[in-house]
């Protein structure tokens, strides 16, 4: 089976700035998705900020098994309900990889529980990202290192949760370092942040961009939800696994009105 794959593209930049859309003229969204459909096992949507619902509607997402996140300008544009969707679709198991300034997106913040800080620098430096671990499946078929001739600069301190992997780690000609490749779990969800991608920068025509886009995907993958993570049902006593008797006393009805049922 393919894996069903949606890039949901901001699609401020490109109608605004003419550098991005000489270097984007059919969209951010559309080049990183050229880039995927490189591989033959990925079925390729797109969508943007200006669709109904963001594009993200329940159907969407349901219909989606690893989602793709670029967002820079209107963070603050993305409908909270929308985002509590994508959130909770993540928590179920779908894959999610944020890109680039989407450190800053509702969505990723939420699901990292944290501010997502760092410094930067526009200034077209050249970036080198080291593979620093080259056995992980989204490495596959990198070389040690590769170079963006033009990107913008991320620097430590990046204030997100220890990661459960780093794959890369740049380097910048100001002299900087940055974690540019960082795996977690949310829920049943994989989600990988990836960290080049400055839009007036030729970024997603780079080939081995391209290549980690792809292993990523294919890593985020997972082909099924866990819709059961998303309720805490109570379990009565006569189905407890040990036959058990109950003691004690109990809170009211009312006392658990704000638990999930089943």
């Amino acid at each position: 089976m393919p894996i069903r794959t949606l890039v949901w593209g901001e699609n401020v930049h490109e109608q605004k700035n003419k550098v991005v859309a000489e270097n984007y003229p059919d969209g951010m969204h559309n080049q990183i998705a050229s880039l995927l459909r490189q591989d033959a096992n990925l079925e390729v949507k797109t969508t943007t900020l200006q669709e109904p619902e963001h594009g993200c509607t329940e159907e969407a997402l349901a219909n989606t098994d690893v989602l793709l996140w670029w967002g820079h300008a209107a963070h603050d544009k993305v409908d909270d309900a929308v985002v509590k969707r994508v959130m909770e679709h993540v928590w179920q198991g779908m894959g999610l990889i944020v890109l680039h300034s989407g450190h800053h997106s509702k969505v990723f913040k939420g699901l990292m529980g944290s501010p997502a800080n760092l410094h930067w620098r526009e200034a077209g430096e050249r970036e080198r990202l080291w593979v620093v671990n080259p056995g992980h499946p989204i490495a596959k078929g990198l070389p040690a290192y590769f170079e963006l001739e033009y990107e913008e600069m991320y620097g430590e301190p990046f204030t997100v949760p220890e990661p459960l992997e780093t794959v890369f780690v740049s380097w910048f000609q100001g002299g900087e370092v940055f974690r540019s490749g960082l795996t977690y779990r949310r829920g049943a969800g994989n989600i990988f942040y990836f960290r080049p991608g400055h839009e007036t920068y030729p970024t997603y025509h780079d080939a081995n961009v391209g290549q980690v886009l792809r292993n990523a995907v294919n890593w985020a993958h997972q082909g099924d939800r866990q819709a059961h993570l998303m309720k805490a049902p109570n379990t009565p006593v006569a189905e407890a696994i040990e036959k058990i008797e109950e003691r004690g006393a109990k809170l009211s009805a009312a006392d658990h009105a704000g638990e999930v049922k089943s």
